[in-house]
């Protein structure tokens, strides 16, 4: 294995140097192919043009912007010379950014555009070291007069290109001496985490983090070398960053498009990728977007179709109880799985063949026609969308991971993946269950999770005693969620220790689990499930608008406005149906598990305030934002 990455992705570049590396939107909205060669080249020239800017080896160069060509073009030429990043999204507020490229101390930074410029001279007299900012976008006079007064140099990214093309003229195997003297241990990236409950920590992560996890995505999945990803995700995220990492390892190409359904269902018709990476939201709005254009095929469609799901989800479950792929939480007899799988697998597989040639081949088509699977991460991928996915042929292989962890520490393996885990860990990836005592507990019994592995970061820049918090001298990361293991080594994430929610009773609750089983609905976009120290738990409930709108139309219920059409008693009376119905004790809830009352949030949850980058609920945001309604859960 290569020492850097830089030198994994020089490797691939001597090999193929034809296959096509990016496909990026010119000002029309085409995509324009980018070979290896291509990009190769680019980022030498990069590189060099911040060598001739008087970038050291050891350097930490800030990157704020979202996901683009550029982005990662940036990322190796920094690694090249031995420099590391240290990235966030465009969302970012001034103290943010500030209080990163402060702490780092950037003397560089490279920025999307002029907005995030102006966030940096706002705060210049806490940024005494940064000095020079490259931008992506073209940068208006006032802006470099601006930055100019306040003692920063900006160049636009296609200026840095050329001083880098005329110091390669002079010097044309500069950056490759430089990529030789790296080490795997070298620091390639400090990333910030949300700070959501204080001071952003800086995660360090080195090439070596992110290399160990490589060789273990042969296993799973099946690429060929030219194949296409669709990238979606912020990049700045670790999730995105290390698959990006990956997609070359594999000897493949990335297309740059975003998470927005008219965007990315119109990417996938034009450039007909054969593999996606994204968040549970993403791969829900696209199981929307089909559900949907079933029901504007008529009652008769509508009802077929369902019923043509329900026949997949059995076939898949029967397929899957056959050939060993239910998860082996408490010693299951395969054998015996074996022989009640058989004959239903063989009784439904006739009209599972029809239906997918008729019913789910049209859906497969809509996709670009070549797509094979998806790999879902940065959250829990609720269960009616794994179902969907995989009743229609698609492979959704879902992973799990944190930023500490490179990010990656299991993923489900594409020649067998089973539903309602996170997969198999990565090679040379121990995980352990652990009690409060610390006792190491046995496969289908609930505890913290623990991992160690080569993907394991190095520790929180300057914070000593917070890295001792979570990193055992020995290796070992509280990773903070609550899980089990299989007996075949995969595990089940079930919640978040800071998370649990404890009833007035002294009851724990893990509020996920019962959160993921109310979105199997398909009357529910989101919900936060809440009670601390109360006596019971309850629950905010963001609906799916147009369903409800739907409903209302067809019984005859009286719509002023959507606000007040939640208020009506039998739309309040449908959704508190469905969630007893859902979390109840025939699907496993204890009965202090079960929500007692509920409140219907007409405005969605929204990314920068309910959500995460991630799409994950942002607890403490929530809680302040809805005080009031929360409180009226609880009165007497």
């Amino acid at each position: 294995m290569e020492q850097t990455l830089p030198l994994m992705l020089r490797k691939r570049v001597r090999t193929i140097p034809s296959v096509v590396a990016q496909y990026a939107k010119d000002a029309a909205g085409h995509f324009q192919p980018k070979t290896y060669q291509q990009f190769y080249n680019e980022i030498l020239y990069t590189a060099s043009g911040l060598l001739e800017l008087g970038t050291k080896r050891g350097d930490h160069i800030g990157i704020i912007s979202d996901n683009r060509q550029e982005w990662i073009v940036t990322d190796f030429a920094i690694l090249s010379i031995g420099a590391a990043d240290v990235p966030r999204g465009c969302d970012s507020m001034e103290q943010e950014i500030t209080y990163i490229l402060g702490f780092t101390e950037c003397p560089l930074c490279f920025v999307e555009n002029q907005k995030q410029i102006s966030k940096i001279i706002a705060r210049r007299a806490d940024l005494p070291l940064l000095s020079i900012i490259v931008s992506y976008n073209h940068v208006d006079q006032h802006i470099l007069e601006a930055a100019r007064d306040a003692g920063i140099r900006v160049l636009e990214f296609g200026g840095l290109l050329e001083l880098g093309k005329g110091r390669c003229s002079l010097n044309p195997g500069e950056i490759e001496t430089e990529m030789e003297k790296g080490r795997k241990e070298d620091l390639a990236t400090i990333i910030f985490t949300s700070g959501t409950t204080g001071e952003p920590k800086g995660v360090m992560l080195s090439h070596d983090n992110f290399l160990v996890q490589q060789p273990s995505w042969r296993l799973v999945f099946e690429v060929k070398t030219g194949d296409i990803w669709l990238s979606v995700l912020p990049v700045w995220h670790v999730f995105e960053r290390s698959m990006e990492y990956i997609i070359f390892y594999l000897n493949s190409g990335i297309a740059y498009s975003k998470p927005v359904s008219s965007v990315l269902l119109a990417d996938f018709q034009n450039i007909r990728p054969h593999w996606m990476v994204s968040v549970p939201r993403v791969w829900e709005s696209i199981m929307d977007w089909s559900n949907r254009h079933v029901k504007k095929q008529g009652w008769i469609f509508k009802n077929g179709f369902e019923f043509f799901m329900t026949v997949g989800i059995m076939y898949n479950y029967f397929r899957d109880l056959t050939f060993g792929r239910i998860p082996n939480f408490h010693g299951r007899v395969r054998l015996f799985d074996f022989f009640m799988g058989i004959i239903p697998l063989i009784l439904l597989c006739p009209i599972q063949c029809l239906t997918a040639l008729i019913v789910f081949r049209p859906i497969k088509k809509r996709l670009g026609g070549r797509f094979k699977a998806g790999l879902s991460g940065g959250g829990a991928l609720p269960l009616k969308v794994d179902l969907f996915f995989n009743a229609i042929g698609i492979r959704l292989q879902e992973g799990y991971g944190l930023t500490e962890a490179a990010p990656i520490v299991a993923a489900r393996r594409y020649k067998a993946p089973r539903c309602t885990t996170v997969g198999q860990l990565l090679l040379n990836t121990e995980a352990r269950i652990v009690d409060d005592t610390g006792t190491i507990l046995p496969p289908g019994h609930n505890g913290h999770l623990q991992v160690r592995g080569g993907q394991v970061m190095q520790g929180y820049y300057r914070k000593p005693e917070l890295t001792a918090k979570v990193l055992s001298p020995d290796g070992w990361l509280e990773t903070g969620d609550i899980a089990m293991m299989t007996y075949d080594n995969e595990v089940r994430i079930t919640g978040r220790a800071k998370d649990t929610i404890v009833l007035l009773g002294g009851e724990n609750v893990e509020p996920v689990p019962i959160e993921n089983k109310i979105r199997e609905s398909s009357w529910v976009s989101h919900c936060i499930v809440v009670g601390q120290n109360q006596k019971y738990i309850a629950a905010l409930v963001v609906p799916v608008q147009e369903a409800l709108m739907s409903f209302a139309e067809e019984n005859n219920i009286p719509i002023v406005d959507y606000e007040s059409l939640l208020q009506q008693a039998e739309i309040n009376e449908l959704i508190s149906n469905e969630v007893s119905r859902l979390v109840s004790a025939q699907a496993g809830f204890k009965t202090y598990e079960r929500v007692f009352k509920l409140k219907l949030i007409p405005k969605p949850f929204e990314v920068g305030e309910e959500l995460t980058g991630k799409m994950e609920l942002q607890r403490a945001k929530i809680t302040a934002k809805y005080g009031k309604e929360i409180g009226s859960l609880f009165k007497n």
